[in-house]
């Protein structure tokens, strides 16, 4: 393994404690056998193991451009776990869950950010709102900012809804070079004044060789999918060529962005 190399942990969860009812995923407050507590991320949800995936590479995209994010661990849950639990929604998730999840470390005592309440830099704005729009996460606006503030820092969590064109599978060659219109609606751009300077430094920081060591994470029984014969290791070179072609277009949906704040501002 080598330092440039992302390595995620393995932990059995041991301790269902409780729902966390804020998005329609249903994920949960859980306990793993290294004693932490997680945020955790079920393949059994509504929107499968993609919505992991989208997790998963997001959030180790932005771990790799320097940017705060709670430690990711590969989740085992056992056959035989939540068979007591009383409430049949629940039971039916850990039941269409059983093997490899997601989940974030939970960060104890974090609040949720307020952009009112804490100033933000524009050289922070600017790479956060880069992240976005290059992983084309559609959920980090006023109405869900999904950021936390913590030790007095900024955390991102909840990159789940991202990567949203391998929920259709088609064309995703237009799909990697496309704007991004959504980023209008991103909570942080009209803060984000300094995207062509951090479009040059991300660009160097995130290669091609860092990519595919991020979507070579992913595990096989997340690349399974019903609605495709393609083999696991066909999927992620096209989530490989996804990647690296946006990465490669990136003026495209930088311009998008600095037009949209042109606007706000």
């Amino acid at each position: 393994m080598t330092e440039n190399t992302p390595e995620i942990r393995t932990v059995n969860v041991t301790r269902y404690i409780t729902p966390l009812r804020e998005g329609g995923s249903l994920p949960a407050l859980a306990e793993a056998d290294d004693d932490f507590k997680y945020v955790l991320k079920f393949r059994g949800s509504g929107q499968g193991p993609k919505a992991l995936i989208a997790e998963l590479i997001g959030g180790e995209i932005a771990r790799t451009l320097g940017l705060k994010v709670p430690e990711l661990v590969f989740a085992n849950l056992d056959e035989a776990f939540g068979q007591m639990e009383p409430d049949e929604e629940i039971q039916d998730l850990l039941k269409k869950s059983h093997g490899l999840n997601l989940a974030l470390h939970f960060l104890s005592g974090s609040i949720t950010f307020d952009p009112v309440v804490t100033e933000v830099s524009p050289e922070l704005a600017s790479q956060i709102v880069w992240l976005d729009a290059f992983i084309t996460n559609m959920d980090r606006t006023f109405k869900n900012v999904n950021m936390l503030t913590w030790h007095e820092e900024l955390w991102l969590i909840d990159h789940g809804a991202a990567l949203y064109f391998h929920h259709s599978w088609t064309n995703w060659e237009a799909q990697a070079k496309s704007p991004f219109p959504l980023i209008k609606d991103h909570v942080l751009l009209p803060k984000a004044s300094l995207l062509a300077e951090t479009d040059a430094a991300f660009r160097q920081l995130l290669t091609e060789e860092k990519i595919r060591a991020i979507v070579a994470l992913i595990p096989d029984a997340w690349l399974l999918w019903p609605d495709t014969d393609e083999q696991p290791g066909a999927l992620r070179e096209v989530y490989n060529r996804f990647l690296t072609t946006r990465l490669n277009h990136s003026d495209i949906f930088i311009k998008k962005a600095q037009d949209e704040r042109e606007i706000l501002v």
